[in-house]
Parts: structure tokens; sequence; C-alpha cells
């Protein structure tokens, strides 16, 4: 079974294309699955940089290409959701996986299944924001838009998170 890697012609920048993928990977998976879930994500970031292989010298020319592989995955994921649909020949949605294994034990049970009620746009700003401590800069790359369009994810998907989990929060 031959790689994706040893299917490219010679020449291309493989240590390059390697160092790309260390510094982009971790930030495009946690983007992914905070929209679409841990395993969608997985898929959606592999497919991404799969992509980003052999589109490589494209790439490397981009001003933003974290962010125009985010739309990759996005893709991705679409196209993912009408295989499964056709395979099933039924209307069947990606199905929303939990973030991950939460270990910390004061972690409200409730945030999973609000966090899934969430769009995949709000749902990944939150979680970069707050989650990862990501600056609204870097989400805003991660995401591929705005510093106001994440802004704007995060305010509105606080006030449904605060709404579903009955919390109240008071603004100084």
């Amino acid at each position: 079974m031959r790689t994706v890697l040893a299917e490219q012609p010679g020449g291309l920048d493989r240590e390059g294309f390697a160092h790309f993928v260390a510094e982009t990977e971790p930030a495009l998976r946690r983007a992914l699955a905070a929209a679409y879930g841990a395993q969608v994500g997985r898929d959606a970031t592999a497919d991404a940089l799969a992509w980003a292989w052999q589109h490589w010298d494209r790439v490397q020319a981009m001003d933003n290409p974290a962010g125009y592989l985010w739309r990759v995955g996005q893709t991705s994921v679409r196209a993912a959701a009408r295989r499964q649909r056709r395979d099933l020949s039924l209307v069947v949605e990606v199905e929303l996986q939990p973030l991950g294994d939460h270990r910390e034990p004061r972690v409200e049970p409730r945030l999973a299944a609000a966090l899934d009620a969430l769009s995949p746009q709000q749902r990944a700003a939150v979680v970069l924001v707050h989650g990862y401590d990501y600056t609204l800069r870097e989400a805003a790359d991660a995401l591929a838009c705005s510093i106001s369009t994440v802004r704007n994810h995060v305010r509105r998907a606080l006030r449904r998170l605060h709404g579903a989990l009955e919390v109240s929060h008071e603004q100084p």
C-alpha cells in the first residue's frame, strides 16, 4: 500500500510540508473537532492535510493556509454527509460527537448537549476562545473569518449556553 507522500512527484518540499503540518495540524484539528465533534474533526483534518499535500505549491503561496484548510475540512464534512445520505438513501445528519474525554470532575453534565445545540461556527468559536484560550485573532485565523465574526459567534454562543444551562450572567 502506497502512502499519499509516495505518490507525489519528486522535488516537493517534504521537510517544509512536515514543518507546516507540525505547526498547523493541532489548531486545525481543534477547530474542526470543536465544530463537528472529535472523530469527524479528525477525519476532516486528515482530508484537509491530504489536500494540502496534493496542492502544496498552491498552499505555500497562501496568506492564510490554515484558514483555507479550515474551509477544505468543512467541505470534507459536507461531502461525507452527502455520501452518507446517498448510501443510506435517507436524510441523515452527521452526528456530532462529544468534544472529548471530560476527566475533570467539575464539568457541568449538561455542557456537552448544550454545545451540541450550537451551530458549528458558534461551537468552534467558543471552544477555541474559552476552551483552548485562543485569542480572538488566533481563532479568526483558524476559522478563516474576521475577529468581529468570532466575537459575535462567541457572544451568541455564550448567551445560548447560559440559557441552556440556566446560568445568569450579569455584565459589570
